[in-house]
């Protein structure tokens, strides 16, 4: 148990406390228990620790998809979370959804077992590989998931079989779904870096990727500025590249003037815009996103990367790219891995050439059938940009279909920061209902004044067409569910949004569709 864990007799848990020598590994961690083992996060590491031969368990509230997963491949999981869990364990996990009273975090501390931050797995994961982090309030999943998928399809040698972890599923041929965990052979590893507490501050990568530093998270930091800062340190601790994306709304090219100007000096700017519309990149090489734009309906994305000579090669090089999943918010993710790619050793052709068979990150705009016209799809958006860049896609690839949106709220906090900002993106559709909140970490009593309605009543004030009935809160799902089938048409696009349970409606919705399209107007 950590130092930062004892303190006066109480049990702290301290995310951003990093608890191992730069020269352990994951064969000193001896038998390892994780508390929630089936989050999404926590599932991908106790996975990748498995199959490098540590002794693995874990406890969760419920059983799920993740905890079947783990089951299968022989981890022990232990539905309810109670002291016995933990005995004769050398290390436990915590995630930052846990909290110190928790009977099995008691019991390890009273036993004197390492108590320790998931964050502190990650790293350990990452000292003995190339890694690459992917970090920013939106595009992580997509983007170390495309990197994934690169290197596993034009990777060669090392580079062949990479160790990922990442926090989502991907989109597999013939709808699979592959799991966002694996301890590949080869030398490197591909892990989102998660700043919602702060704790990436641990890790070191070769190469660190920026999507953005749009404020999220201040329940965490407080202000913007301390938001940023955290990036500007992230960045520090790349020790090959950094690549950044400059199309966010400044936050980025905020950090990227804020860096040193030796970290700034082996930064790379992906961006659509050009170099004087971007001002001051301190140093920065810029790598253009030239001729964007998608083909309508089929929602196939195209464009160009236009390479500097002195980055991969001598010569500048212009490299087409054709995407499978829509929106230029994916070419913008899609850029970030390929040239990520290259640094590794990748053919940069090659690396276009097999993002093209990407058919995305599991609930991202992943569409889950058609009955009777109505097609639904669901999507992990739970940021307003997310939600924003969702509905342009959507905008695009169904141009002349309604949109209709049943929007889950992530997080009190989250609503009650940016109530505004999701009420204009959410403008963006024809219907909306926005359901109760997911809580994740958080209690309603300490929010007691926010709702659905706390966007709601945001949205009522905007200017829309209709003016009138087009968003609504619905506190359950299941109603919410109900009510927009219908609502909907023959050729409406049903979409279920958000990082909490809400992608369970899409089953419902479809079976709903079954029973009640026969009449829906043409």
């Amino acid at each position: 148990m950590s130092d930062n864990q004892r303190e006066a007799g109480t049990i702290i848990l301290d995310p951003t406390h990093a608890s191992f020598a730069p020269e352990e590994t994951v064969h000193d961690l001896g038998a390892t228990h994780f508390i929630g083992i089936g989050g999404a996060g926590m599932s991908v590491l106790a996975e990748m620790l498995h199959e490098q031969g540590v002794e693995v368990d874990g406890s969760d509230r419920e059983p799920s998809a993740k905890t079947d997963r783990l089951q299968s491949l022989g981890i022990t999981v232990e539905f309810g979370q109670q002291a016995k869990n933990v005995e004769g364990k050398n290390t436990v996990v915590f995630s930052s959804a846990i909290k110190p009273d928790n009977p099995e975090i008691v019991a390890a501390h009273e036993a004197g077992e390492r108590i320790v931050h998931r964050s502190d797995i990650l790293a350990l994961l990452m000292n003995a590989k190339r890694a690459v982090t992917v970090a920013g309030a939106h595009g992580k999943t997509t983007t170390s998931s495309m990197l994934a998928h690169i290197l596993v399809n034009a990777g060669e040698g090392e580079l062949a079989d990479p160790s990922y972890a990442i926090g989502g599923s991907i989109q597999g041929k013939d709808g699979a779904i592959l799991d966002g965990g694996h301890a590949g052979k080869g030398n490197v590893l591909v892990a989102e870096a998660d700043e919602s507490d702060g704790s990436f501050a641990k890790y070191h990568p070769q190469i660190a990727i920026i999507t953005n530093s749009e404020a999220d998270h201040l329940d965490h930091y407080g202000t913007q500025d301390n938001y940023r800062a955290a990036f500007v340190d992230h960045a520090g601790h790349a020790t090959k590249a950094v690549i950044m994306c400059g199309d966010d709304d400044e936050g980025n090219l905020a950090v990227l003037r804020a860096l040193d100007a030796t970290v700034a000096g082996r930064t790379i700017v992906y961006s659509t815009r050009n170099a004087a519309e971007l001002g001051d990149l301190n140093g920065a090489t810029l790598v253009r996103i030239e001729s964007e734009s998608e083909t309508a309906e089929s929602g196939a994305e195209h464009f160009t990367l236009h390479i500097p000579g002195g980055l991969i090669g001598e010569e500048e090089r212009r490299i087409a790219v054709t995407l499978t999943v829509p929106g230029i918010h994916n070419a913008r993710n899609a850029s970030a891995a390929i040239i990520a790619a290259a640094l590794l050793g990748v053919d940069i052709e090659k690396a276009a050439e097999v993002a093209t068979s990407f058919l995305g990150a599991a609930r991202r705009f992943q569409v889950c059938g058609t009955v009777s016209q109505v097609t639904v799809v669901d999507d992990y958006a739970h940021h307003p940009t997310e939600i924003s860049a969702l509905l342009d896609a959507a905008r695009r690839k169904y141009p002349q279909s309604a949109i209709r949106v049943i929007f889950q709220p992530h997080l009190f906090s989250r609503t009650k920061f940016f109530a505004e900002a999701f009420a204009e993106a959410l403008a963006k559709a024809d219907d909306v209902i926005v359901t109760g909140i997911f809580p994740a970490r958080e209690k309603q009593e300490d929010y007691p004044t926010v709702g659905p309605d706390t966007i709601v009543d945001e949205a009522l004030k905007l200017d829309h067409t209709p003016a009138e009935d087009w968003i609504r809160g619905v506190e359950d799902m299941h109603t919410a569910a109900q009510m927009m089938v219908m609502r909907a048409h023959h050729g409406d696009v049903i979409f279920t949004v958000g990082a909490g349970d809400i992608t369970q409606m899409d089953e419902v919705i479809l079976h709903a569709l079954q029973a009640h399209r026969w009449d829906c107007e043409g």
